[in-house]
């Protein structure tokens, strides 16, 4: 008889906020409704501990790894940027969580979708760097979320990115352009060497990377593709093929191919 096989488990990070006056480490539903439905794996939400996480181990019993969105900001320490201006939200829980997570995530080959932040976090841990205010940068528009509308409104799409011609998410949607959401404030500045631009908006701000040296699927997108996840195609061919290098993953590491017990 055919034994199923236990769906991939993927990791999410969270954020840390305030309850109560207790830090409370959260993900939001949406991109754990994704993971369920858009990638057909285990959302596993990973609490923000930094350095008393063994990275290596934790990497080494998952088969993908979700970089979510966030109100707060990457600290500019990280990057060498200017001081954050005052009222800025940062998590410095999440940042020492996520940065050496990403970059032991990619040297293992794990299986890694970045979204909104995400995208941040990416290029930061591999040596780029970031715009702070992209709303007050000369000829970029506010990509800011809408104030005070519902939500259907603040995700629905705001403006158009120019897929990079032959690259892998042209072809991995057939399109050469696509109309996304927006609500983020950070951008990707310089792109860290081991990036590849695959998405460019009608701005200039840089919408989607991939790291071009990867073992497995490694992408980052600034917009929101979690939202109505399976309403949207673009959306779906995302987290489908995301989903399928977590099942690859987890396949070869029950038969003993990843050196990683099951």
């Amino acid at each position: 008889m055919a034994t199923t096989r236990p769906l991939p488990l993927i990791g999410l990070p969270a954020c840390v906020r305030e309850f109560n006056g207790w830090p409370l480490h959260a993900c939001a539903e949406k991109y754990l409704a994704a993971v369920a439905a858009g990638a057909q794996g285990m959302p596993i939400v990973i609490p923000a501990l930094g350095d008393r996480h063994d990275v290596e181990t934790l990497v080494g019993r998952l088969d993908g790894l979700v970089l979510t969105g966030s109100p707060s900001n990457v600290e500019p320490h990280h990057y060498a940027g200017p001081n954050s201006i005052l009222g800025t939200r940062h998590d410095p829980h999440r940042d020492a969580t996520t940065l050496p997570l990403i970059r032991e995530a990619i040297r293992a080959g794990l299986p890694l979708l970045a979204i909104c932040r995400g995208i941040q976090e990416l290029n930061v841990a591999l040596g780029g760097t970031l715009h702070q205010r992209v709303q007050e940068l000369p000829g970029k528009l506010d990509h800011r979320m809408l104030q005070g509308e519902p939500r259907e409104m603040q995700y629905a799409p705001r403006h158009a990115v120019r897929l990079t011609r032959g690259g892998y998410l042209a072809k991995l949607t057939g399109k050469t352009k696509l109309m996304v959401n927006s609500l983020h404030a950070q951008a990707i500045d310089r792109p860290a060497p081991r990036l590849v631009v695959e998405a460019v908006s009608s701005d200039g701000i840089i919408e989607a990377v991939r790291v071009k040296d990867a073992a497995s699927f490694a992408l980052g997108v600034q917009w929101h593709p979690e939202w109505q996840v399976l309403e949207n195609p673009v959306s779906r061919a995302i987290f489908r093929k995301f989903g399928d290098a977590a099942r690859s993953r987890a396949a070869a590491r029950a038969e003993g191919r990843l050196g990683i017990a099951a």
